[in-house]
């Protein structure tokens, strides 16, 4: 059986890679990716070494739709699951154009190049941020409305009904995820945990949006991606599931946490002005995923959230390569 990874070089998608290749032999793995900022071959590296012909990576963009054509005459794969994606909001609100190519477009090209060419399932990793924000009571479950407030959830959100209106239309076999924010390792440094991480690390300035009260659900990426794994064999098409781990943090909180591991102080913090558009608070109720396909995160934040700092502390060449 062969999958077709997009965005695989990137956070989620590399990690996935790492753990379906591990756990589920033998299962194959196409990586396409066009590499751009946030897409690393370092993420991967020593994957076609280790795991020899089950294992290979493509260069492309998704939006391109001839090269889609040719990577899927190529083989027969079993299913897409499409990591592939610009995600920072910031980035978004500078330049929507970048978002609505990659998440919007390039979601469309896949999905139908999939159709044309047989591909059984395909899985749509999308994001909570598409809900949009909650008050501070209550979560978002399947059946909450959408109501994105960035230029990259509007786009995450497009793709998403795109996918399911392929299944409405078509037949095809598409399922949705929406997750909680990840940590763990590889993340590119400009996100929350490794970039408060690799500024502690430097004894800079870690700057807190607004009051820093802004709540976010964590998860780590492992947990995520078992969970996309339980999806992709045993989801219902045409179903979104949400996949959440329980862990309201406010941003604040969570900063604290990261300088109380590293030893450093406090006056680090430095708060600024709040993101255009800035959601207060997400959370997951995830249920569904858990009481259809039996999933239950593995990982407690008390222990994953250290371990992952003491990776970035580890691994300083890696992030030092990608930021100044």
């Amino acid at each position: 059986m062969r999958l077709l990874v997009t965005g695989g070089c990137g956070f989620i998608g590399s990690n996935f890679i790492r753990y379906i290749l591990e756990h589920y032999d033998p299962e194959y793995v196409t990586n396409v990716d066009a590499l751009t900022y946030a897409g690393n071959i370092a993420n991967v590296a020593g994957l076609a070494a280790q795991y020899g012909d089950r294992y290979e990576f493509f260069h492309a963009d998704i939006a391109n739709a001839d090269l889609m054509d040719e990577l899927m005459r190529k083989h027969h794969f079993f299913a897409v699951i499409n990591f592939a994606a610009e995600s920072h909001v910031d980035r978004s609100i500078n330049s929507p154009q970048n978002f609505i190519h990659t998440n919007s477009v390039g979601t469309s090209v896949l999905l139908d190049a999939a159709r044309r060419h047989g591909v059984r399932r395909f899985v749509q990793i999308s994001t909570d941020e598409v809900y949009g924000s909650l008050g501070p009571e209550g979560r978002f479950t399947e059946e909450s409305p959408i109501s994105p407030s960035s230029p990259y959830s509007a786009s995450k959100a497009g793709a998403d009904q795109l996918a399911l209106a392929f299944h409405k239309t078509y037949g095809e076999e598409v399922v949705v995820t929406r997750c909680s924010n990840n940590y763990g390792p590889y993340q590119y440094p400009e996100k929350l945990i490794p970039l408060m991480a690799t500024n502690a690390m430097r004894d800079r300035k870690l700057p807190v949006y607004g009051d820093g009260l802004n709540v976010r659900d964590w998860i780590h990426v492992e947990d995520h991606c078992a969970a996309i794994v339980a999806v992709l064999f045993n989801g219902q098409p045409g179903q979104v599931y949400n996949i959440g781990a329980d862990c309201e943090l406010t941003n604040l909180d969570l900063v604290r946490r990261i300088l109380a591991h590293l030893g450093k102080p406090e006056d680090l913090i430095e708060f600024v002005a709040d993101r255009l558009g800035h959601d207060r608070r997400y959370a997951i109720d995830s249920t569904k995923i858990r009481t259809e396909l039996g999933w239950k995160p593995l990982h407690n934040i008390e222990k994953a959230l250290p371990a992952t700092i003491d990776w970035y502390a580890a691994n300083r060449e890696w992030w030092e390569k990608l930021i100044p």
